[in-house]
């Protein structure tokens, strides 16, 4: 069994301990052997072990329950959103948008509001208006993007949106200059569609209108 080497730090002990995680000697929800069990395993006083869990549990991996024990929440460390999207190529990411704006589109179906529908009639208005400027063009389509998800009302949705945006502006705007869309009126009509689904109250078109159009997009990617 791996014990720390060299210096009993905490920190040390957090990675040994992650690492018998990540071997998966614990299942998911598994209560861990106690302090002294687990101090002795490790080579480390109790104090250390202590602060070895604060630290893993600060990243989501364990979880201390006053009078039951140490419990695993997470089988690794979560990487933060900007690193996976770096990481991501930007297929990868334009997939994961079809997922979270079909379902945002159905969403904005279902829970619009008159509100909603002027925001998004005004992205709609902008973006007809951004002309061939290639930046103002892909800021509006953005923005209108922005104003479905945000007439889902789901927060958590309307983050993982946001945290896309910086990830593909740079490669849409790229893209568009080296091939400019065939039939830009008939991409303006997809968004039209999208919003006349929403506005309609259809959850089912709404959420098929973003998943084409989307889908359209990455297609043009992988040309």
């Amino acid at each position: 069994m791996a014990q720390v080497q060299r210096h009993p730090l905490a920190a040390q002990a957090a990675e040994v301990l992650l690492g018998r995680i990540r071997a998966g000697e614990w299942a998911l929800g598994h209560k861990l052997p106690g302090e002294t069990t687990l101090s002795a395993q490790l080579g480390v006083g109790r104090s250390t072990l202590r602060e070895a869990i604060r630290e893993l549990a600060g990243k989501g991996v364990l979880e201390s329950r006053q009078g039951a024990g140490v419990f695993l929440t997470a089988l690794d460390v979560a990487e933060d959103w900007d690193t996976v999207l770096r990481r991501a190529d930007i297929v990868t990411v334009i997939e994961a948008r079809i997922a979270i704006e079909a379902e945002g589109a159905a969403l904005a179906a279902r829970r619009r509001t008159p509100a909603d529908l002027r925001a998004m009639l005004t992205a709609l208005a902008a973006r007809a208006e951004a002309g061939e400027v290639l930046e103002r063009l892909v800021d509006a389509d953005t923005a209108f993007h922005r104003t479905v998800v945000a007439a889902g009302h789901n927060d958590v949705l309307s983050q993982m949106f946001d945290a896309f945006v910086p990830r593909l502006r740079h490669a849409m705007i790229d893209m568009l200059r080296i091939r400019p869309m065939a039939d830009p009126k008939a991409d303006h009509t997809a968004h039209e569609d999208l919003y006349a689904a929403i506005r309609a109250r259809d959850p089912e078109a709404a959420a098929t209108a973003s998943r084409v159009h989307l889908t359209a997009l990455k297609d043009a990617f992988e040309r």
